[in-house]
């Protein structure tokens, strides 16, 4: 079994023909149907059903695709990775992370990362929830992840500072100018709520606090993505929640941000499947210079079953990093 045969069972896959699979992958088709039969006498059995109009998947196949995937990806970040370190024209670092952070860190740690590695581009995953971030990791979808750290991550983990979690109101709002606010002054405003809020106790977390604060958040829309959010709360629909880093980002001055008292935060992380060396490295340490350090105890790493349920799926995280208590919220 090769990884040039992988690669060509992908495709087919992708492609769902070998006629358009061959023709991307620069072979002739009795080529190509020649590997993926030699692929198939490899692992014991048929991958892929032949029909008159294209092919799909056997249950082997099925079976197989998830770790030819893996495999084939796997190849191709040890080759950048190898590129990458030596700081070679056209090494390329991969770098997942959630859209907040996308929109509101990374692009001022781009542009120095530009400035100091001319040789090496850079090719940024977004994804929507810390859910699927972890999972594209897994998978070797990019090289190093940035976001909050994963309770029960088997891999590397470097704690690189703590966002802080904050309330957005217009610039004009009678809560304008003040620092900071109590969450039980806030009962009757409506709220701009965000699909990638944050899950505790089987509930959205605002939901979460504003019931341990004694009233039910009154929802007045719901966006898809932080930056969204903000700017709706901005507008004067709603209050959002967001990390103070989107703000910025998202809205520049035309809002006003107040904190909740007791405060909100949580610590991120740079987390991969394997050791951070060269380019990795390189990145990961620029990018914990540019991040305020947070709480102490907030950038403790976790990784080890107090993390999961007694199910041995991941717990629901509270913003800070820390599994919840009753206690709610706390910096």
């Amino acid at each position: 079994m090769s990884l040039r045969q992988m690669e060509y069972f992908l495709t087919v896959v992708e492609e769902t023909s070998f006629t358009r699979a061959a023709e991307l992958l620069h072979v002739t088709q009795p080529a190509l149907s020649h590997q993926i039969k030699a692929l198939e006498r490899t692992v014991g059995g048929a991958l892929l059903e032949r029909l008159p109009r294209g092919v799909r998947l056997t249950p082997m196949g099925r079976a197989f695709l998830p770790h030819a995937e893996r495999s084939v990806r796997s190849a191709a970040q040890a080759r950048r990775a190898a590129r990458a370190a030596a700081g070679a024209e056209g090494g390329e670092l991969h770098i997942a992370t959630v859209h907040a952070i996308a929109v509101g860190i990374l692009p001022e740690v781009f542009a120095r990362w530009r400035a100091g590695h001319p040789g090496v581009g850079l090719v940024l995953h977004e994804y929507a929830t810390t859910e699927a971030l972890e999972e594209q990791i897994e998978r070797g979808t990019a090289d190093l992840a940035v976001g909050p750290p994963p309770a029960d991550w088997p891999g590397p983990l470097v704690p690189i500072g703590a966002e802080s979690i904050v309330l957005v109101v217009p610039f004009d709002d009678r809560l304008a100018g003040r620092a900071s606010v109590r969450l039980q002054e806030l009962a009757d405003r409506p709220w701009v709520r965000c699909a990638m809020e944050a899950v505790v106790h089987g509930r959205p977390f605002l939901d979460w606090v504003c019931a341990e604060a004694g009233f039910v958040p009154r929802t007045a829309v719901r966006t898809e993505h932080t930056s969204t959010a903000v700017r709706m709360a901005a507008a004067g629909v709603g209050i959002a929640t967001a990390p103070a880093h989107v703000v910025r980002g998202a809205v520049g001055e035309d809002c006003a941000v107040l904190t909740v008292d007791p405060p909100w935060s949580r610590p991120l992380a740079v987390f991969s499947r394997v050791e951070l060396t060269g380019a990795a490295a390189a990145f990961t340490e620029l990018l914990a210079a540019s991040r305020p350090p947070g709480p102490r105890a907030a950038l403790t790493p976790v990784r080890t079953a107090p993390g999961c349920r007694a199910d041995g799926r991941r717990a629901p995280r509270h913003p800070d990093g820390r599994a919840p208590t009753a206690a709610g919220p706390s910096g």
